[in-house]
């Protein structure tokens, strides 16, 4: 009893936190108690004793702890812990924790979730979002610029810089909009429901060019007179990072600059020789001012200090000798401005590199904290514009398509492929307006924008693949008919772009997450990095032993709340969602186990270990959305609504949770550890957890199709077209005046089903061609009032005009191939063999 009382009183002490003092004393009565009730005899006095020194020795720490236990811990950490180059250990210094903390927290604070301030628009950002914003969307013609001119005209170019598009970010002072990070993902999002092109445009000068690199590092000298000409778009910049033989290992970029001396503007003066070969630069071809990622050297000791000076961030302006820039790369049938930058020994003086000498070899720490701001809006609002465009045009589709006599939004099949539209476009919404919110509140949240960039990207592409299935042949004939074909092709673009997402899932979230975002980790590491032994086992005594009592701790809430799913876990109340919140307790606390055995178990090895880390990664992913869903619910005030959505979004990321979970410990690298895991986590089987039901998807799928102010909720920040001959106009003009004769077109389809099956044949082909006939027929029979022809005529006009495709003139085609024949000629340029 002895023993059993003590581990009891261990495992209670440890699973709600209690240390120090009070758990010494506990301890004590507990193996008091135990003795007492066996009788104090020797076996239980021996057994008990030694594991209470054992536990005493534990909670106390002292000399004689460290010398015993961690001295010997530490030698076998610093084996364990994976290797980190210096980028990698860059990275990790670099962005903050926020909510991501709290789930590989193992116990997250969902009132710290709720309570955080979310982001919000000011009158002025509305102002521009109503005005400007939408006077741009109206200017572009999407089939115009991808098939015509190749560009936006140069109106748009025009007006985009007049507006001062260029200058969202950029502060008041300095000539810019100084709006917030929210703000300017709402504008992206709407300018990527009209065009991807455009869109792009707008973003990256905002987010991954050398504008925020000046606002961040520059030395006052260069913000003065560079980002006023920026806000004004007097310089269009770009930024070059990608090499051909360094994609998403970006450390290994072969670019460099030489310190040496040369001329500047008539003056001697030191400086760097620059030579690079970048691909896939936005803007590149249209840049006054290039940035670029190089490795700076000095074998001369210019400087006075290492040859090897590292990633540098430097701006050249593009009419110096030896800069190229023009070509064009095509990317996807999308023709935002985007190409190849290249040049040879090409001079500088230091004071373009960007926060002046002091920043020579500080670049990759620089890019990674401009990244976590960027890929953290400008993509995720593409996919998420992708997302309310698709649910808007695609809902709008289905209810004004009819086959076999009624609207295929009544068919399950088409609900089936409408309800993720629905469901993950709102779910991608609430991801990023977190995110958003996490910028605006100065967090540098580099773990949440992988998520966020891997998994909207990844979403958009769900969301338009289920579109496409929909619409089907009226999707794929291209034409200025077509409302989602440029949001097809783009796809790739969002996957590929700014790390791949292969990379970003089975390297950077988990990978850099485990150790960035761990409450113990990076403080073990650095005990770890010491070289004063005496020093380092001080420092690792004081935190090696929270963290193990970290990791029971999450080992026996995770075996708890599987047992109990949760019920005496206490949640927030808001919105009835406490069983929810209970399986996300219980997933997080999972997840840390997870996180802590896969350290200890795999250690340096994790980097090879892609299959695993991308699984763990996919967890963080559903876990992540799930809050985010919460918290967007939290902050408009629970809406009945939107429950339905709510529901569907929080039981899918639950569902594909356990998945991800069970799939990782199935396939766990150590066989010897499969089953304690799966004992522990799902100790009654990872079963409950089936996502929607067939009900909850057809209410969800009805959002979008249903005329209410939850279809409105969805596609909320998109562009909507009122021209009914536009693409999107078109089928929305058709939308809304099929819910306005709706009853009408009851009573005539009524009639058509009571005719005689030859009636009805000639009468369903005259709803294709000969529509005035047909109402004429309906007026004569009394089916309709002669006060009700017209607007049934006008209807059923656009319900047909709505589901036509264009065709074109095969003169036409051979014009245009004849035209372009032999025009498009590729660039050659040097090889890295010819540097």
């Amino acid at each position: 009893m002895s023993v059993l009382l003590l581990l009891l009183g261990a495992a209670i002490l440890i699973y709600l936190g209690i240390g120090g003092i009070r758990a010494a004393a506990v301890l004590i009565v507990a193996t008091g108690i135990g003795a007492f009730l066996d009788g104090w005899h020797p076996v239980s006095l021996f057994f008990g004793g030694v594991l209470l020194a054992l536990g005493l020795l534990l909670i106390g720490g002292g000399m004689l702890r460290r010398m015993l236990i961690s001295r010997p811990m530490l030698g076998w950490v610093r084996r364990q812990l994976p290797k980190l180059s210096a980028t990698e250990a860059q990275a990790l210094e670099s962005g903050s924790v926020d909510w991501d903390g709290e789930l590989f927290s193992g116990r997250p604070d969902f009132s710290k979730l709720l309570a955080a301030s979310n982001g919000s628009l000011s009158e002025e950002e509305r102002a521009f979002l109503d005005g400007p914003v939408e006077a741009l969307c109206a200017m572009v013609d999407d089939w115009a610029i991808t098939h015509e001119d190749f560009d936006l005209p140069e109106p748009v170019w025009n007006f985009i810089r007049e507006q001062g598009f260029f200058g969202l970010m950029i502060p008041k002072e300095h000539g810019g909009k100084g709006f917030s990070h929210t703000a300017h993902s709402e504008i992206v999002m709407k300018i990527s429901t009209r065009s991807v092109s455009a869109a792009v445009t707008v973003m990256v000068p905002n987010s991954l060019g050398p504008a925020e690199l000046l606002m961040e590092y520059g030395t006052e000298a260069q913000q003065q007179h560079y980002l006023p000409r920026l806000a004004s778009g007097a310089e269009i910049p770009c930024f070059a990072l990608t090499s051909p033989v360094a994609g998403s290992d970006a450390g290994a970029i072969p670019d460099k600059g030489i310190v040496c001396r040369g001329e500047w503007e008539g003056q001697d003066v030191l400086g760097l020789r620059v030579t690079w070969n970048k691909r896939y630069i936005t803007l590149a071809p249209v840049a006054t001012l290039i940035g670029l990622a190089i490795k700076v050297y000095d074998p001369d000791r210019l400087l006075g200090g290492e040859q090897e000076i590292g990633v540098t961030c430097v701006l050249l302006p593009r009419d110096l000798e030896g800069v190229n820039a023009g070509p064009r790369h095509l990317p996807m049938n999308t023709v935002f401005m985007n190409g190849p930058t290249w040049g040879t020994d090409v001079f500088i003086p230091l004071e373009q590199v960007i926060g002046g000498r002091d920043m020579l070899g500080e670049g990759w720490k620089m890019l990674l904290e401009v990244l976590s701001i960027g890929r953290s809006v400008s993509l995720p609002a593409l996919g998420t514009g992708a997302g309310k465009v698709a649910s808007l045009a695609t809902g709008s589709y289905t209810l004004v398509r009819e086959q076999f006599g009624r609207s295929i939004s009544q068919f399950e099949g088409v609900q089936e492929a409408l309800e993720p539209i629905a469901g993950y476009t709102y779910m991608m919404d609430a991801a990023r307006l977190l995110t958003a919110g996490m910028l605006d509140r100065g967090v540098r949240p580099s773990v949440p924008s992988a998520i966020l960039k891997y998994r909207n990207t990844d979403l958009m592409r769900e969301v338009i693949n289920h579109a496409m299935d929909v619409i089907a042949g009226r999707g794929v004939i291209s034409g200025p008919r077509n409302f989602l074909a440029r949001a097809y092709q783009a796809i790739p673009i969002g996957i590929t772009v700014e790390g791949a997402n292969i990379v970003t899932r089975s390297l950077m979230i988990f990978g850099q997450g485990a150790i960035r975002c761990h409450p113990y980790i990076v403080e073990e590491i650095e005990a770890a990095g010491m070289d004063e032994q005496a020093a380092a086992v001080r420092k690792f005594d004081g935190v090696f032993f929270r963290h193990l009592a970290h990791t029971t701790r999450n080992a026996l809430r995770a075996f708890v709340l599987a047992l109990t799913r949760g019920r005496f876990e206490r949640v927030p109340e808001g919105g009835r969602l406490q069983p929810y919140y209970r399986q996300l307790s219980r997933f997080s606390a999972a997840f840390a186990l997870l996180t802590d055995v896969i350290l200890m178990s795999i250690g340096g090895g994790l980097k090879a270990r892609q299959r695993l880390s991308g699984r763990m990664a996919d967890c963080l992913v559903h876990l992540y959305y799930a809050s985010a869903v919460i918290k967007q619910w939290h902050d408009e005030g629970y809406p009945e609504a939107q429950r339905p959505l709510v529901e569907w979004a929080l039981e899918t990321s639950l569902r594909d949770t356990q998945a991800a979970m069970r799939r990782l410990i199935i396939d766990f690298p150590i066989s010897g550890l499969r089953w304690p895991l799966r004992l522990v986590i799902f100790p009654l089987g990872a079963t409950g957890l089936n996502g929607p039901g067939d009900r909850l998807g057809t209410a969800v799928a009805a959002s979008i199709v249903d005329d209410t102010p939850l279809r409105e909720r969805i596609s909320r920040g998109s562009y909507v077209a009122t021209d009914p001959d536009d693409a999107l106009g078109r089928v929305l003009n058709a939308y809304h005046l099929a819910n306005d004769t709706h009853e009408l077109r009851s009573r005539l389809h009524k009639a058509l089903r009571d005719r005689d099956e030859n009636e009805l044949g000639r009468i369903d082909r005259l709803m294709g061609h000969e529509r005035r006939e047909l109402v004429t027929w309906a007026c004569r029979e009394g089916v309709i009032e002669e006060a009700e022809c017209e607007p049934l005529l006008e209807a059923l006009t656009a319900l047909y005009d709505a589901i036509r495709v264009d065709a074109f003139e095969a003169e036409g085609i051979d014009e245009l191939a004849a035209c372009a024949k032999g025009k498009r000629r590729v660039v050659e340029r040097p090889s890295l063999d010819s540097r």
